[in-house]
């Protein structure tokens, strides 16, 4: 690594933790343009730590779960780098050239992947940040200098990928992402620090609503729909699991048969939510489940207007899962 004098003193040689908490970014609606930050594309995927040292692979989830099984080739393509390191990025893959996270839902639920399942659905790791190689923990570095770092020392060859971004023209690159369909995109502050809690170093910009909600039940199917008719979605508030609607959209017939049998074997005779709620056919559920839910808008009671069901969430504690609210 070339660094400044300054700089060597922020790198501390250690040995290589076994965990890291990632950085989170925070959501807002105050979208800008700053020559001290960096703009990112926002990724439609599983967020993942991976672990290399020496011969041992550890791709990790937010929620420390194991992703070895899960992605196999992934694992397969970071042992033969030489360096052992410590990076944070996204695993994804693609449906018209943008990130799909319903796509991925395929590779998701599949541990010990065949080789078909893996050719019709190809996965991608994109790196975008560093925080410790060789010997040496950079977490004390700014981002700019960590991802110099990253895309010198990493040999870069699919299924790894660098994720790239643009310097000072936040608004412009929004204004692109939205345009192309992506979800939205992340904004870095360029000279800070890694920091492992939610900060407003990073900050989301989102072209549409979307965010992470409990499973704390569902409806019975009518008609000849298959599986079952709505989910019963919350999020948690000083320990309360708050009510936020129905999701009855969003859904493949395959999807709906294949989460009720989920479903059904976390049924309880008591309501998980803090409110009650009148309707027929509920089953309430032990709240485990996690979905990622698209909509348009927030009522003025929690509740959501045009929610629609994109995926289940492996990666999330659902007892972390809240109100996402712009900083």
């Amino acid at each position: 690594m070339d660094l400044s004098e300054e700089q060597k003193e922020k790198v501390k040689k250690k040995e290589q933790p076994v965990w890291m908490e990632p950085s989170l970014a925070k959501l807002t609606d105050d979208y800008f343009s700053d020559p001290d930050w960096i703009y990112e594309r926002k990724l439609d995927g599983v967020r993942c730590l991976v672990f290399k040292n020496g011969k041992e692979v550890k791709l990790l989830s937010r929620n420390k779960k194991s992703q070895n099984e899960i992605y196999p080739e992934i694992v397969k393509a970071v042992k033969k780098i030489n360096s052992d390191f410590i990076a944070d990025g996204e695993i994804v893959t693609f449906k018209n050239d943008i990130s799909s996270f319903s796509e991925l839902q395929a590779r998701i639920n599949n541990r010990n992947p065949s080789k078909e399942l893996i050719n019709k659905v190809p996965v991608f790791y994109y790196l975008f940040d560093l925080m410790y190689i060789d010997d040496t923990d950079i977490t004390e570095l700014d981002l700019r200098t960590r991802k110099k770092i990253l895309s010198k020392e990493i040999p870069f060859s699919d299924p790894i990928r660098y994720c790239s971004h643009i310097n000072e023209n936040g608004e412009k690159y929004l204004e692109k992402a939205c345009n192309k369909g992506w979800e939205g995109i992340i904004a870095k502050n360029a000279t800070k620090p890694y920091l492992h809690s939610r900060t407003s170093n990073w900050l989301k910009f989102k072209c549409d609503k979307r965010q992470e909600f409990v499973i704390g039940g569902y409806t019975d199917p009518e008609g000849e729909r298959v599986g079952f008719g709505a989910l019963l979605i919350g999020f948690y508030e000083n320990g309360k699991l708050k009510y936020a609607g129905k999701v009855g959209t969003g859904y493949s017939d395959k999807q709906l048969e294949e989460m009720e049998n989920k479903m059904s074997k976390k049924q309880r005779k008591t309501s998980p939510f803090d409110e009650e709620i009148k309707d027929n056919g509920i089953h309430f559920i032990t709240p485990e489940m996690v979905a990622e839910i698209g909509f348009t808008e927030w009522t003025n009671d929690n509740k959501l207007r045009h929610p629609r069901f994109i995926g289940l969430r492996k990666d999330k504690d659902p007892k972390n899962v809240k109100k996402e609210t712009p900083a």
